[in-house]
């Protein structure tokens, strides 16, 4: 079965840096775009960037562009999410997600900017 599990999270103080991780399984990952997507407390699901199957296209949310950067390393079948300069409000529960309404996701990696 799908099975996506992400890791790297933590509490960082603001300005710092995490890389995240989801581990893909159950599933031909290499033909996929593949997803992160974030839920602060008490909001909806955020989509923060996209990735294409070849790791050629990339999108970012606006509030995140030119701070995180998506990539793949399909033959590890993972997914990575490098997040730099990392603010309060960056704050939330972050998945990856197989489709872009993120139906088919992890179990998500909290991430807590704060000082």
């Amino acid at each position: 079965q799908v099975q996506l599990v992400e890791s790297g999270g933590g509490l960082v103080q603001p300005g710092g840096s995490l890389r995240l991780s989801c581990a893909a399984s159950g599933f031909s990952f290499s033909n996929y775009w593949m997803y992160w997507v974030r839920q602060a407390p008490g909001k909806g699901l955020e989509r923060v960037s996209s990735i294409n199957s070849y790791g050629t296209l990339t999108s970012y949310a606006t509030s995140v562009k030119g701070r995180f950067t998506i990539s793949r390393d399909n033959a590890k079948n993972t997914l990575y999410l490098q997040m730099n300069s990392l603010k309060p409000e960056d704050t939330a529960l972050y998945y990856c997600a197989r489709d872009d309404l993120a139906t088919i996701r992890g179990q998500g990696t909290q991430v807590t900017v704060s000082s």
